[in-house]
């Protein structure tokens, strides 16, 4: 799969300008049949858009810590599971295919592609049980995490 990733900027003269147009170089995989590119992400709110330093390159785990990050993913059929749990809220559209999200009291939610979820920091693995490749773009925004009983549900897996 190849993203093509435009980023803007400002030139000396204050003027909009394309500052990166590539396709994108950033892609990692953290189990198999999970390929990641990293578009962008951000180390604070609010964003500091005078910054010249390339986003993706700033991207060293699921989340960023008072930031955002912007990915891109295709889960392989068959993807190994990743049971996890983020302290963000994640925004994400799927792009093409089907993927099932399972959720820890064994539901099972089909998204497919035109669908778009909401993750508010539970529980959940990404299961493509088709036939064909599925492409989902999230937006992983820093969040507290969920207080249950008066006890952070913290990130992990």
């Amino acid at each position: 799969m190849n993203i093509r990733r435009v980023v803007t900027g400002h030139d000396g003269d204050g003027k909009a300008m394309v500052a990166i147009d590539e396709v994108t170089r950033d892609v990692v995989s953290y189990r198999p049949g999970a390929t990641i590119h990293n578009i962008w992400s951000t180390e604070r709110f609010p964003v500091d858009n005078t910054t010249t330093t390339d986003g993706a390159k700033e991207i060293t785990a699921t989340t960023r810590a008072g930031g955002a990050v912007f990915r891109v993913i295709e889960y392989a059929p068959g993807v190994a599971p990743r049971n996890h749990r983020t302290d963000s809220i994640d925004y994400a559209v799927v792009l093409s295919g089907e993927i099932d999200m399972e959720l820890d009291d064994d539901r099972v939610v089909t998204l497919r592609a035109g669908d778009v979820l909401v993750q508010r920091g539970t529980i959940h693995n990404w299961v493509n049980r088709s036939n064909a490749p599925c492409v989902v773009a999230f937006v992983l925004i820093d969040a507290h995490p969920y207080l249950h009983d008066g006890k952070p549900l913290t990130a992990h897996g």
